[in-house]
């Protein structure tokens, strides 16, 4: 899929009422700045526009959205049958209870407009609505982490890859899903990089201040999912096996830190649960992590659109102090042990 002639692509964001307005909106604005707001800050004339985003919804009628506001969509999904790209904002659904009814319906129309060529995205929460579609039987995927395991209870199929921010999929890569309700920033920047160039990716990241999340989501999920105890020796190794993942023998080290045996760590773990355990002892989760970090060094060398972190030319320095935070956050493994024998 590409920019034809100037011919902007017809982009559906799917909006219902359980839909983030932040997430809808977010897509429309920055979608529709590319080819024109650089040009307008830097004194040129606005070019073709390269995307045309519209509200897209069941029936085109109004409708209140979590805060009471009232959303006009631009249409109803028989108005657009045969967008380009299809965009699922963020969700505010509990992801183990059943869906809305009305989601059925929209599922058959993001699947007959997948299969008419349109490429599909989500955001954050988003995959849930994707994951009715079967599209992503048998694929990778990600989402927010809070979602992961409820899709992947639903459909076992589904690869969940919760440590991933942006997982592209499918024939011709026209399946995407993206972790938390950050990662916007990550899937506008490959999406505007892959069908309208790394050029005008590099200048969306400047206009909004755009960077990548190539830690991916793991480190954010470390800080609150199954952090239900007040043990703070469990809580500082959950912090410090986040950032240190690549470590060969994580528990080990973890339990040398902690001025514990081996042994008496993971009793200690055991405490609460599978859900503290630490989960980097599984080697499949360290392969899994793995095969992100060479993914994104292969695609830094390869450049195009696998490659827009290079290409967009971010500084790295949002990067490097991320590390540093985690560094201080980690710390405290050892002095957390003291007291608890």
């Amino acid at each position: 899929m590409a920019v034809d002639g100037g011919k902007a692509l017809v982009t559906a964001v799917v909006v219902t009422p359980e839909t983030g307005t932040a997430g809808s909106f977010i897509i429309m604005d920055l979608l529709a700045a590319v080819g024109t707001l650089w040009e307008t800050l830097h004194g040129d004339d606005p070019r073709p526009a390269f995307f045309l985003p519209r509200l897209v919804s069941i029936d085109g009628q109004p409708y209140r959205d979590l805060h009471g506001v009232t959303i006009h969509p631009h249409g109803s999904f028989e108005d657009f049958p045969n967008p380009d790209i299809v965009m699922i904002p963020e969700l505010a659904i509990d992801p183990w209870k059943p869906l809305p009814n009305s989601f059925s319906a929209v599922a058959d129309w993001i699947k007959s407009a997948h299969q008419q060529g349109a490429l599909v995205a989500s955001l954050c929460s988003g995959s849930m609505l994707l994951s009715e579609t079967g599209l992503l039987e048998g694929e990778d995927a990600t989402s927010h982490w809070g979602y992961c395991d409820a899709i992947s209870s639903r459909h076992p199929g589904i690869r969940m890859r919760k440590e991933r921010v942006l997982v592209p999929a499918g024939e011709g890569h026209r399946l995407i899903t993206t972790g938390g309700f950050a990662s916007w920033h990550d899937l506008l920047l490959y999406l505007v990089g892959r069908l309208a160039g790394p050029e005008e990716a590099r200048r969306l990241a400047k206009l909004f201040l755009l960077d990548w999340h190539a830690d991916g989501q793991l480190p954010y999920a470390a800080l609150t999912v199954g952090m239900r105890h007040n043990d703070s020796l469990v809580t500082a190794s959950q912090v410090w096996v986040a950032d240190n993942y690549a470590v060969p023998n994580p528990v080990a080290e973890m339990a040398a830190q902690s001025g514990l045996t081996e042994r008496s760590f993971l009793r200690r773990f055991k405490r609460y649960g599978t859900v503290a355990h630490p989960v980097c002892a599984d080697p499949a989760h360290r392969r899994g992590q793995a095969d992100h970090r060479d993914q994104r060094r292969a695609a830094g060398r390869c450049g195009g659109a696998g490659g827009l972190y290079r290409a967009v030319g971010i500084s790295q320095d949002v990067h490097a102090a991320g590390r540093r935070l985690a560094c201080r956050l980690s710390s405290p493994v050892r002095q957390a042990a003291i007291g608890f024998g």
